[in-house]
């Protein structure tokens, strides 16, 4: 009996692998199983990366907020400005018998033309004279009342009183309400014909609210202002026979410096009754020369 060496294996043949032999891969090694490719680390991103889209959308956000602020603005701020508020000064005393004249003379602010987009600070409010504005409809305005919710602006108005109209004015919340809303719009219908024109109230007078004053009401011409606590009819019709037509800038010759009335009968230009317009709805005016 043959004897084995000490450690002797038994030899098992096996070709798995050995090349040449058609089995196993060309390369001749296997992919170990279980084994994962590492990646690369990533690289971390900073926070403006992180948090890009809310940034965006925040800063997006704020640029709507800016820009309907200021339409907002825009849309609701005044088209002009007041530097103060004219308050009343005590009548001047007049000489026995002498008729007074009423309200109180005002500094003169000017009469520049501006553009219809411009916005005028005046000196002091109401105005009585100043920049206005110089385009069909918006200055001079047609000489109506207009009533609460009818906004008009001075730069409007301070036109027709370059050319001697007169302007009645009343603040809120006393000229407004049902009674004394119809009382202001019964104004035009208790004047007179303007004093030296001849032109019926309803083509030389304009009612409109204006808040910015120190009184309920007032009555203004160019220069001058009757401040008035109540709608006192006497006073503004004392007031327009006093001082109305007397612009820098009048409609009709008898206005001008130096007027000399022709030869022969005048035709007036009230001769024919003119209705009382409705609030909004312009009245057909006297033919006024500039």
């Amino acid at each position: 009996m043959s004897k084995r060496t000490r450690n002797s294996q038994p030899t098992r043949a096996t070709t798995a692998g050995r090349p040449g032999t058609g089995t196993g891969t060309s390369s001749g090694t296997e992919p170990v199983a279980g084994r994962t490719r590492l990646r690369e680390p990533q690289r971390q991103r900073s926070a403006l990366e992180r948090y890009r889209g809310l940034l965006l959308g925040i800063g997006a956000a704020a640029v709507v907020l800016v820009v309907g602020g200021v339409l907002f603005l825009g849309a609701s701020s005044p088209a002009y400005a007041c530097t103060t508020i004219l308050q009343p000064e005590p009548a001047a005393s007049v000489a026995p018998g002498e008729t007074p004249r009423l309200g109180q003379v005002t500094r003169d602010l000017g009469r520049n033309h501006v553009d219809t987009s411009t916005s005028v600070t005046y000196e002091f409010c109401p105005p009585t004279s100043g920049s206005h504005y110089n385009a069909t409809g918006s200055g001079p305005i047609p000489d109506l009342f207009y009533a609460q919710d009818q906004a008009t602006v001075p730069e409007g108005w301070v036109h027709n009183m370059e050319h001697g109209a007169m302007v009645v004015l009343y603040r809120c919340p006393e000229g407004c309400g049902t009674a004394a809303q119809a009382a202001l719009g019964a104004v035009q219908s208790q004047l007179p014909a303007s004093p030296l024109c001849g032109f019926p109230p309803t083509a030389d007078v304009v009612v409109t609210r204006f808040d910015q004053m120190a009184t309920p009401y007032a009555a203004v011409v160019w220069g001058r202002v009757l401040f008035l606590n109540t709608l006192d009819m006497a006073q503004i019709s004392t007031f327009y026979a006093q001082s109305a037509d007397r612009g820098p800038e009048p409609w009709c010759a008898q206005a001008q410096p130096g007027y000399t009335p022709s030869p022969g009968p005048a035709t007036s230009p009230a001769a024919s009754p003119v209705a009382s317009p409705s609030p909004g709805v312009a009245s057909p005016s006297p033919t006024k020369a500039p």
